[in-house]
């Protein structure tokens, strides 16, 4: 089994920062991309950010500049620091990976999701 657990999400004021967590435990073998994807009430989930194994992001053009996104490899965390934060960053944030697990010699990969964590912007 393969588990996705998130934490650090909260209540903050607009401007505020909030740094979520979220750590990949289990039976893994290989772990490709990691992100943070959000969803509001009444919309649809979208990413937030990404990072593949290498390194390399990719950030929604609405939170360019505000938030970073960072992993260690070496622990399977991938955390997302959140700066100036407005009331729009309003969501459940979920946490994604593409995982690989080894199975009678082969390697099969599957996409994973943690439980979600609330962040409210408000004053």
């Amino acid at each position: 089994q393969v588990q996705l657990v998130e934490s650090g999400g909260g209540l903050v004021q607009p401007g505020g920062s909030l740094r979520l967590s979220c750590t990949a435990s289990g039976s893994i073998f290989s772990i490709h991309d990691m992100g943070w994807y959000r969803q509001a009430p009444g919309k649809q989930r979208e990413l937030v950010a990404v990072v593949t194994s290498g390194g390399s992001t990719n950030y929604a053009d609405s939170v360019k500049g505000r938030f970073t996104i960072s992993r260690d490899n070496a622990k399977n965390i991938v955390d997302l620091q959140m700066n100036s934060l407005k009331p729009e960053d309003t969501a459940v944030y979920y946490c994604n990976a593409l995982i690989g697990r080894l199975r009678d010699d082969v390697v099969e990969e599957s996409d994973y999701w943690g439980q979600g964590t609330q962040v409210t912007v408000s004053s």
